[in-house]
């Protein structure tokens, strides 16, 4: 049994019933499948493909149902589907470009609505230019020309690529027999029946929402209610709305998504949202914070949420997506240990609320035939019980290696136990402990840096750095994440040039470093650490030392010339809110800039009104949320893609300006006819960081010493 036959199989006996449903703005249904259709508009663009049977097609879709469509069709024509998310407006496309030419791609799927935007963007890099490219909802083939395709278990289904990597991304080879023997581990982990409805925001290009909302959804034959991330991000009581509105009842996503939910959510949202439906609600991708769960139960219990549905969960993408779980309508498990004894590698028993514990959520224990173990990873040997080492998976979820990386596959997916020969295992890269069958992640052996559930590697991140102004080394930074308040943060640390360093615009290297970072890889930084030449830690043979590097941040032990923290002392209520004169574009860039202000907790002398955004250091989730404000401040309804098309505060005024029906009366915006006062937008204060406060938090301080 494959994906193709069950999805043959429900269409010709279920072609009625729906499948999936979108939500283009969070809210109201703009399309849907049923598998009747979703089948033969599989097999009308697979007809056209099938002379690139056994070649790679990237899948440069939006969030939507042509995703799902083109991906079904790859299937069927026996094209090897690499999903990747289509490049913003002004994005470099180094990313794309690298995964382009790693998977040998010769074909590029999309809609015509971007095909345009796409072709303008490849004209002048000769390496894309070479893609054909094919906008699927202009195919017209007959569904009687498509031949149907023998596939084996072990035949390659899709490409998954790791991480926000741009140097070196690796593709993860999922076969056929991977996905099926997920998806019965998912059904049996999650409880899944026909009955069963999911609702979710994540990204269909990535394994959890791919293998999770996707691919279950078929495999089991419930339906499932999608909407773009940026509609989630943007208003996130959309999520919880749909899992109100269409009865879901399993939801999830990242530790972010639940907190993103209990800072945002308003209690006059709470009223007519009822969540007793969602019976299971996955938390994965990145670390579980006890805060996050029992935050979340108490704003949502009034709306019958119960604590018992939270379901922690891990998994990667070598993994096809799922590996261990908790058990359903159990509460999850909460483990305390010493914090001293973490630094040795010892997991020991404590207290919960010991102030000398740290806090880790268990992320449930392996289903169906999947082993999972802790090994020593510089001995290989298994771990006693009580020590921490790397996590080890051996499955048949577990993917085919990487493409085209022998000696890579065979170091992380190949490897066997020294002294008992048992394997071949997986190399999670993770660290962890067991506890009666319950598996804890209390680390990662390398250096990737999560945040928001994306994982990135930090070499990358220094050379977009190193690059960003010329009064800085090469390869002599370093960047790492650091824990403040329950979330992980980027730090970036880097030497400047010796030539630079009396005449050194910091403000300028800043600007540029935060603005090149957040371009490509779509991250805040949370500090910049300028260095004096030849400080940063490095090895003898010239690598540099990152663990090295993050602990004398932690102990303020770097000889920095600037260090420059992305939170600052916030304006008070009556600092220069009111408007500059009469003109209708700088009363928009005051009340752009001052949503600005309160959303980064920055000054506003230090924002203007030709900042770029990059510069500024808004990310993804940040420009959303600030466009969420300004709906709400204006009144109007925004498209949330604009701050990704408009880089500056004045060119998204005068886009505004130009769209919308505004008038100035008596130094008054008028907008559409409803009046927008000129008096202070914010009636909260915002919370005024100490310099102590923003300072990074010590070792000691991380223990959780409450729920």
């Amino acid at each position: 049994m494959n994906l193709l036959d069950i999805l043959t199989y429900r269409a010709e006996h279920q072609p009625d019933k729906k499948s999936y449903i979108f939500l283009l703005d969070g809210e109201t249904e703009s399309a849907s499948l049923t598998y009747g259709k979703l089948n033969k508009q599989a097999r009308v663009i697979a007809a056209h493909l099938q002379s690139f049977k056994g070649e790679r097609a990237l899948l440069l879709y939006p969030s939507g149902l042509e995703f799902i469509t083109a991906f079904f069709s790859c299937l069927y024509a026996g094209v090897i589907a690499v999903p990747v998310y289509p490049p913003k407006r002004n994005q470099k496309l180094s990313r794309l470009l690298s995964i382009a030419n790693d998977a040998q791609a010769t074909v590029a799927l999309t809609t015509t609505s971007i095909l345009a935007d796409i072709e303008k963007k490849w004209a002048s890099d000769t390496e894309l230019a070479q893609l054909r490219l094919i906008a699927t909802d202009t195919i017209e083939s007959d569904p009687k020309d498509f031949v149907p395709i023998s596939v084996t278990q072990n035949n390659l289904a899709f490409l998954q690529y790791t991480s926000g990597s741009t140097g070196t991304p690796k593709g993860v080879m999922v076969t056929h027999g991977n996905i099926i023997h997920n998806q019965q581990t998912i059904q049996t982990a999650f409880g899944h029946s026909e009955k069963s409805i999911v609702a979710g925001w994540l990204p269909l290009f990535h394994d959890m929402g791919l293998i999770g909302n996707i691919l279950q959804s078929l495999y089991v034959g419930f339906p499932s209610i999608l909407m773009p991330p940026l509609a989630f991000l943007q208003k996130p009581i959309r999520w919880l709305k749909a899992i109100s509105k269409y009865r879901a009842t399993t939801s999830g996503g990242p530790n972010f998504a639940y907190d993103l939910c209990v800072s945002k959510i308003t209690q006059e949202e709470l009223r007519n949202l009822d969540l007793s439906s969602w019976n299971l609600a996955f938390n994965g991708a990145e670390p579980l914070r006890t805060e996050t769960l029992e935050k979340f139960r108490q704003k949502f219990a009034a709306c019958g949420f119960n604590k018992d549905v939270f379901y922690p969960c891990y998994g990667m993408a070598e993994t096809t997506l799922f590996t261990t779980g908790g058990k359903k309508y159990h509460s999850p498990v909460i483990q305390g240990v010493k914090a001293r004894d973490l630094e040795q590698n010892l997991a020991v028993e404590t207290e919960i609320f010991s102030p000398e514990s740290r806090v880790f959520v268990g992320c449930g224990h392996p289903y169906m035939d999947t082993t999972v173990i802790i090994v020593n990873p510089e001995s290989l040997i298994c771990c006693s019980p009580e020590q921490i080492g790397e996590i080890w998976i051996s499955s048949k979820s577990l993917a085919a290696g990487y493409w085209n990386r022998p000696d890579a596959t065979k170091e992380i997916f190949q490897a066997y136990v020294k002294d008992t020969g048992e394997g071949p295992f997986l190399r999670t890269g993770d660290l962890g402990f067991l506890r009666n069958g319950e598996l804890f992640v209390t680390g990662r052996l390398k250096d990737v840096i999560i945040i928001r559930g994306r994982n990135h590697y930090p070499q990358d991140i220094e050379l977009t750095v190193e690059k960003s102004h010329q009064a800085l080394r090469l390869n002599s930074g370093a960047a790492f994440s650091v824990e403040v308040k329950g979330e992980e943060r980027l730090v970036v640390v880097q030497e400047v040039e010796r030539t630079y360093v009396r005449k050194l615009n910091s403000e300028e290297v800043v600007s540029a470093i935060n603005q090149a970072v957040s371009q490509e890889y779509e991250l805040a930084i949370d500090t910049v650490v300028l260095l004096k030449p030849g400080s940063i830690p490095k090895t003898s043979s010239g690598k540099i030392q990152r663990s090295a590097c993050w602990q004398k941040f932690i102990d303020g032990s770097l000889e920095n010339i600037v260090l420059k923290r992305s939170v600052q002392k916030a304006l008070h209520k009556n600092e220069n809110y009111m408007v500059e004169k009469e003109l209708v574009i700088s009363k928009l860039n005051q009340i752009i800039t001052q949503c600005i202000s309160f959303s980064l907790q920055i000054e506003l002398n230090k924002i203007s009104s030709e900042s770029n955004f990059y510069g500024l250091g808004i990310d993804s989730l940040k420009a959303v949320e600030i466009i969420g404000e300004l709906e709400e401040k204006l009144n109007i309804s925004i498209p949330p893609k604009l701050m990704f098309e408009y880089s500056t505060i004045t060119e998204l005024s005068t886009y505004f300006s130009k769209n919308y029906a505004i008038e100035l009366e008596n130094e008054v915006l008028v907008i559409q006819d409803k009046v927008i006062t000129s008096k202070l937008l914010f009636d909260v204060e915002p919370e005024i960081k100490s310099e102590e406060e923003s300072q990074p938090i010590t070792q000691n301080q991380r223990i959780v010493g409450e729920l």
